[in-house]
């Protein structure tokens, strides 16, 4: 009898050992558990910060993830979310309004916590706002505004595009200099954002001219360039040819800004024609640091991200935000670029293939950033 309470005893002892080990397993690994749907945020020391319930999951439709700007907000997203243990379902609208209006459609069926939003087009997308309105689900948007009457937005962060829009415009005075000259504006009229872009450009620039007699800075046109490279490059291009006095280009983002710098360097114009950016991607900064850039009032996705899960926290809890914020932008030059510590610790980023492969007249051009042909090697 005293053998066998013994082996009890001892049996007992090593399960009991099993039973702690494994717990110590869980509660000691790092990130978020999911399986029941709490579990456990520790620092990398591996002290535990407490348990963190699921919220849900929330629905976000990203303007174009080709462009690097919205990747890094859906990024900042998506890592800020599981902070707080929300799953962020990240979709591609692709520019098109209807693509978007499908992913609001799926949202609303799998009853998601809150919808963040850059708005396709800033009114056409009113209609499917509506639809989430009505269903009670909460709809954000982040960087771009929605314009559209009669809908409910239950906040937006993004950037002061008009103050920014402004700082472009003086760059480009700086750049020009006393002589002035003809500008393009490469636009992208679907987006609010790049309304206010341009209008806080064209205001800088009137109030320029309306204190010169000479050397006024003309705007000779305003022409869509999409956003993105190849369409940079294409309206770029054809302004070229119709413009040949052409002294300054400003391209609403960092995408059309460097489609436009191909387009000079095919033209043999790079000398004559400055261009002046927005946005302060990685690839813009670099391109800043070389020269083919002169500035770019620079935005910041990350905090765009991580604000947007913030607010929908505080949203669901019924905690007091500002409904609006609207970050500055910062003017970023060449000065600028050669201390940035981020263009000593990454490689030039070259484009993305699809948007290259998208337009055949880009395929023989090389871009800053991209790997040597084989005849170069």
């Amino acid at each position: 009898m005293l053998r066998l309470c013994t082996r009890l005893s001892v049996s007992t002892s090593i399960l009991l050992g099993m039973i702690l080990a494994c717990g110590c397993t869980n509660g000691s690994s790092s990130g978020t558990s999911s399986g029941s749907g709490t579990g456990e945020t520790t620092t990398s020391s591996g002290a535990s910060t407490g348990p963190v319930t699921s919220r849900g999951t929330i629905g976000f439709s990203a303007l174009t993830l080709k462009n690097p700007f919205f990747k890094i907000i859906a990024d900042s997203m998506t890592a800020e979310g599981k902070q707080h243990g929300f799953e962020v379902l990240v979709n591609d609208a692709e520019r098109d309004v209807n693509e978007q209006a499908k992913h609001i459609d799926n949202y609303i069926a799998q009853r998601v916590a809150a919808i963040v939003l850059n708005p396709a087009d800033r009114i056409a997308i009113g209609p499917a706002i509506r639809k989430a309105n009505e269903a009670g689900i909460p709809v954000f948007t982040c960087d771009l505004q929605c314009a559209a009457d009669d809908v409910k937005i239950a906040g937006h962060i993004g950037t002061d595009n008009y103050q920014g829009g402004r700082l472009a415009g003086d760059a480009m005075v700086e750049a020009l200099g006393e002589a002035g000259g003809e500008v393009l504006i490469l636009h992208f009229k679907q987006a609010n954002s790049c309304v206010l872009r341009v209008q806080g450009f064209n205001e800088a620039i009137a109030e320029v001219n309306n204190r010169r007699q000479n050397g006024k800075i003309e705007v000779v046109s305003e022409l869509e360039g999409g956003g993105l490279r190849d369409e940079g490059f294409k309206a770029a291009s054809d302004a070229l040819q119709a413009h040949q006095n052409l002294r300054g280009i400003f391209a609403i983002n960092d995408p059309s800004a460097l489609g436009a710098w191909t387009a000079l360097k095919q033209a043999e114009k790079l000398d004559q024609v400055t261009i002046i950016g927005f946005d302060g991607q990685l690839e813009g900064k670099q391109a800043i640091l070389e020269g083919k850039i002169f500035a770019d009032p620079i935005q910041f996705p990350k905090k765009m991200g991580v604000v947007s899960v913030q607010n929908i926290l505080k949203y669901i809890d019924g905690e007091e935000y500002e409904q609006i914020e609207l970050i500055p932008t910062e003017l970023y030059k060449k000065a600028d670029a050669e201390k940035d510590p981020e263009l000593q610790s990454s490689p030039a980023p070259a484009p993305a293939p699809a948007e290259v492969n998208a337009n055949p007249e880009l395929k023989n051009i090389r871009f800053p950033g991209a790997a040597p042909t084989e005849a170069e090697v």
